[in-house]
C-alpha cells in the first residue's frame, strides 16, 4: 500500500500559558512562566508539601455555558475547548461524519469528577452523589465529549498511557489515516489532575519539586539543580486528514505529520531504562515511516520534565538514536515554561513543534542557568531561527509503565 501523505490543519490549546495558540506560542516565545502558587483553601488544609503548579490561564467556565460545563469533568472541559478551537482553525471541514475519527488521551481522565463523588458519598450520603459521574469520571469521557461535538462517527478512541498518551494517540492517528478508517481525526490530549490526591502522591515519590519561594523558577530542564517537575493542565488538539483531502478542501497545512513510534521498555513501573533502548527505538521507528535518518531531524522537542534521573535517562535514549550528531541539533525543553500536563502534554508539545517548522522558529528552554554536564546538549534558550528548506522535527513523550512514544513533523 503507497503511503499517504498526512498534513496538520488545525490546532487548538488550552495551557498554563495562553487559552488558546497564539496567546501560548506567544507566551512560550516570550519566555514566560505558567507556573504560579496556588491559593486554594485545601493548600493549607492538607498542609501539603508542594504549593504550587502551572494551572490553565483561562478556566474552562469562562469560556463554556454553565449548563454543559456542568456536565463534564474539568479535563473533558479543556478538551471541547481546545478541539472547537483546532476545528475552526481548520477551517471546519466539510466531512462526512462517517469518515470523521476521534483519537485522544488522557493519564487520569475524570480524577476531579470522581473524588468529589467520593466526598459527598462520605459527607452527604448516596442519594447526593450527581447521577453524571459515572460518564464524567471515566477515561474515554473526553473523546465521547469531542466525537459528539462534531458528530464524528468513524470512531472515538482513547488511549491512557501515562505521559506518553497523547503522543501516543497522534501516532494511533497517523497509522488509522494511512489505513483508510477515516478522511480527517481530531487528536490530542488533556488533563486536570492538580488536586491535593495528586501533589501529595507525587510529593511522596519525590517527584515534584519543591521550590515554593520561586514557582516561576521551579520547572528547570537540564539544569544542574533541577529537583523535580511540575504539575501543569490543560489540552491541546491538532486537526489531521489525508493531503489528498485537504488540497481538495483548499485547505491551510501547517505541517505534515510524517510518522509515529510506539515502543515499551518493559523495564520499570516509574523508571526509564537508563540505556534508553525503548525510547531510542520509538524514534527510530518514527523516522523510519517518515523514510527518514538521523541525519533529516533538524530540531527536537524533548521530554524533559526536570527530574534528575528522567533527563539523563532521556539523554541516553537521545544519543543511542543519534551518535554523535546528537550535539548539533537544537533541543527545546518546553516544560521549563509549561509544567508537565500529564496526559496532555504531548499534544501540547506536538503543536509547539509544529509551530516551530512553520515558523522556523525553535522555542526557548527558560530557567537554565547552570546546565548539567552530565546533558551535553544544544539546548535553546531563546527563540532561535530555523533554516530554510525541507526541515523535519521531532516530539518525545516516554511515561510511567515504559511507554515510549514519538511524532515526527516535517515542513509543508
Amino acid at each position: 500500500m503507497t503511503p499517504k501523505k498526512i498534513v496538520v490543519t488545525g490546532l487548538g490549546a488550552s495551557s498554563p500559558l495562553g487559552g488558546n495558540v497564539a496567546d501560548t506560542w506567544k507566551a512560550l516565545l516570550a519566555g514566560e512562566s505558567g507556573v504560579r502558587s496556588l491559593t486554594h483553601d485545601w493548600i493549607d488544609q492538607y498542609e501539603l508539601p508542594v504549593t504550587f503548579a502551572a494551572e490553565a490561564k483561562v478556566r474552562p467556565e469562562e469560556v463554556l455555558a454553565r449548563p454543559e460545563a456542568k456536565r463534564l469533568d474539568p479535563s473533558s472541559q479543556f478538551a471541547v475547548i481546545s478541539a472547537r478551537e483546532a476545528w475552526a482553525d481548520a477551517g471546519e471541514p466539510d466531512v462526512e461524519p462517517e469518515r470523521l475519527g476521534v483519537d485522544y488521551a488522557t493519564g487520569i481522565g475524570g480524577l476531579w469528577s470522581l473524588l468529589d463523588a467520593w466526598d459527598t458519598l462520605r459527607e452527604r450520603g448516596p442519594r447526593r452523589v450527581l447521577p453524571m459521574t459515572v460518564p464524567m469520571l471515566m477515561p474515554n469521557a473526553a473523546s465521547a465529549a469531542i466525537s459528539m461535538s462534531f458528530h464524528a462517527r468513524a470512531f472515538a478512541r482513547t488511549v491512557a498511557s501515562a505521559c506518553a498518551s497523547s503522543t501516543e494517540s497522534i501516532a494511533n492517528a497517523y497509522e488509522h489515516l494511512q489505513l483508510g478508517l477515516a478522511d480527517v481525526i481530531i487528536a490530542g490530549g488533556t488533563e486536570s489532575a492538580i488536586h491535593p490526591i495528586t501533589l501529595a502522591a507525587f510529593s511522596s515519590m519525590q517527584a515534584l519539586s519543591r521550590r515554593n519561594d520561586s514557582p516561576e523558577t521551579a520547572s528547570r530542564p537540564y539544569n544542574v539543580d533541577r529537583d523535580g517537575f511540575v504539575m501543569g493542565e490543560g489540552a491541546a488538539s491538532i486537526v489531521l486528514e489525508t493531503e489528498e483531502h485537504a488540497l481538495a478542501r483548499g485547505a491551510r497545512i501547517y505541517a505534515e505529520l510524517a510518522g509515529g513510534g510506539i515502543t515499551a521498555d518493559s523495564y520499570h513501573i516509574t523508571a526509564n531504562d537508563p540505556e534508553g533502548l525503548g525510547a531510542s527505538r520509538a524514534i527510530a521507528l518514527a523516522l523510519d515511516h517518515a523514510g527518514a535518518s538521523p541525519a533529516d531531524v533538524a530540531h527536537i522537542n524533548a521530554h524533559a520534565t526536570s527530574t534528575p534521573v528522567g533527563d539523563v535517562a532521556e539523554y541516553a535514549a537521545l544519543k543511542v538514536a543519534f551518535g554523535d550528531r546528537l550535539h548539533d541539533i537544537p533541543v527545546s525543553a518546553t516544560k521549563g515554561a509549561t509544567g508537565h500536563l500529564l496526559g496532555g502534554t504531548g499534544a501540547l508539545e506536538a503543536i509547539f513543534t509544529i509551530l516551530a517548522l512553520h515558523e522556523r522558529t525553535a522555542p526557548p528552554t527558560i530557567n537554565l542557568t547552570d546546565q548539567d554536564p552530565a546533558i551535553p546538549l544544544d539546548v535553546v534558550t531563546s527563540p532561535r531561527a530555523l533554516p530554510s528548506g525541507d526541515l523535519l522535527a521531532i516530539s518525545n513523550s516516554f511515561g510511567f509503565g515504559g511507554h515510549n512514544a514519538v511524532a515526527a513533523f516535517r515542513t509543508a
